[in-house]
């Protein structure tokens, strides 16, 4: 199976990645996802079968695809001029996105091509790093304290995840705002 990585930007194969990208995400829209085979999204795509097996090499693999373009974030987190506002908005609304029902079945795509050995999960993993990274530079530019970018991962992103994968309950505005305290405690 050809990966992502080898894959040349541009020309057919960008063609064939976004025709194929935009009849899942159209399918997936308005059909149950049991329903969704790969020769239904080759006819919708107007590719054949045979393309979208040697690319992607079965359905899920081709839905981990689709929800890590979907998961990578279109711009930094937002600079409001302070690291600890920075982090709890941008933990809040990573919450609300990943634990909404689209977030949780793009959250079991990827987890479901993890044994594939394609790095999803990794892709994934990385784009939360760079999303904290920002904030991390942002706060170091304007001298602040921030934790390093592992601390937040692991006592901020980890319990949400954890929660959102394991918990009935999403964890709420309340929760995240009290990780985040314990990241950045308020100065009085």
């Amino acid at each position: 199976m050809t990966t992502r990585e080898s894959i040349r930007p541009g020309g057919r194969s960008a063609r064939v990645q976004a025709s194929v990208h935009k009849a899942v995400r159209g399918l997936l829209s308005t059909m149950d996802r049991s329903d969704v085979t790969i020769p239904l999204i080759a006819t919708e795509a107007g590719v054949t079968p045979s393309t979208i097996y040697r690319r992607w090499g079965d359905l899920p693999e081709l839905l981990a695809d689709v929800a890590v373009e979907r998961l990578r974030p279109d711009a930094p987190p937002r600079d409001t001029g302070s690291a600890r506002t920075d982090l709890t908005q941008w933990a809040e609304q990573y919450a609300d996105e990943m634990a909404s029902g689209i977030g949780r079945a793009m959250i079991r795509d990827v987890l479901a091509s993890v044994g594939a050995d394609t790095g999803n999960a990794g892709k994934c993993c990385s784009y939360t790093r760079e999303q904290v990274q920002s904030i991390a530079e942002r706060a170091r530019d304007r001298g602040e304290e921030f934790p390093d970018v592992e601390t937040v991962i692991d006592k901020l992103v980890a319990p949400i995840m954890y929660r959102i994968l394991f918990d009935d309950v999403p964890p709420t505005s309340e929760k995240v705002l009290s990780l985040v305290e314990s990241l950045l405690p308020e100065r009085r």
